[in-house]
């Protein structure tokens, strides 16, 4: 995928929309710290259905145009969730799409996330980059987000280019917000284009981590590189502004800014 700089083209329109990602509600394994991975499907458990409720009564006055979903049950609940609370949604088909599944642990999946931590140090490798048997590197989750990225890019591009085009230098700066509090629809108020993508801790950190170090995104306001590569809370919600240009029929990233990372305060409320 080829992905402009942030660059500015005086001369060219643009989309500006927002991005908000959403980490999916608590399971029981996430409540006893055993790894999930992509093998163990399991529901919400009853704290994370009122997560998902939580995190539906905060952003319900929050605009959507789409909705991308991860196909594991534990996301498509949190997503029905969300969706049901919020008018936006009505009319909006929920896209469920593999490509948003969490990061594989291979034959960690299942047990105490304690115990990989001590085959990442058998193994001479931090927690991070160690990847067990069987299971997905880093690298491999980035390229699965990289080709979320771009079949978004191009479907958003596709379908919602008329609704909001302008000139580029025309697109307006998101407000300083905390990274943890804030206003529901911070950075997102009157922006056209808005999509909502309900995933999983793990991949969080590598979309995350990816925006920041590859595509230089810089961060808000009073958070770090340490904040923003850590574990999102369930239901916990990260938020960006990407810009889009048209070139040779397709749609080209050529911004991105970040507006909050790991936001869970709804579900304190």
């Amino acid at each position: 995928m080829r992905l402009l700089p942030v660059l500015n083209f005086r001369s060219m329109k643009a989309l500006t929309f927002g991005l908000t990602f959403v980490r999916h509600g608590e399971t029981q394994y996430n409540k006893e710290g055993l790894l999930q991975g992509q093998t163990i499907d399991v529901p919400l458990s009853d704290t994370g259905l009122q997560q998902a409720e939580a995190a539906g009564r905060y952003l319900k006055d929050v605009t959507f145009s789409d909705v991308f979903v991860s196909d594991m049950l534990r996301a498509r609940q949190t997503a029905e969730t969300i969706m049901k609370h919020n008018s936006s949604c009505l009319g909006l088909q929920m896209v469920l799409d593999p490509l948003l599944k969490e990061k594989s642990f291979g034959i960690a999946e299942g047990r105490p996330v304690k115990d990989m931590k001590e085959m990442a140090h058998a193994a001479g490798q931090s927690l991070l980059s160690f990847t067990p048997p069987k299971g997905e590197t880093q690298e491999q989750v980035k390229e699965r987000f990289k080709e979320f990225l771009e079949k978004m890019l191009q479907q958003i591009g596709a379908e919602r280019w008329h609704d909001g085009g302008q000139d580029e230098t025309s697109v307006p700066a998101p407000p300083r917000t905390s990274p943890v509090e804030g206003k529901a629809d911070d950075g997102v108020g009157g922006v056209p284009v808005h999509a909502l993508v309900v995933t999983h801790g793990a991949y969080m950190c590598v979309a995350v981590r990816y925006f920041v170090e590859e595509l230089h995104c810089s961060l808000p306001p009073g958070c770090d590189k340490a904040r923003a590569f850590s574990l999102s809370p369930n239901t916990g919600l990260c938020r960006f502004i990407l810009t889009m240009r048209g070139e040779d029929n397709r749609f080209m990233l050529s911004g991105l800014r970040c507006v909050f990372v790991h936001r869970g305060d709804h579900v304190k409320q």
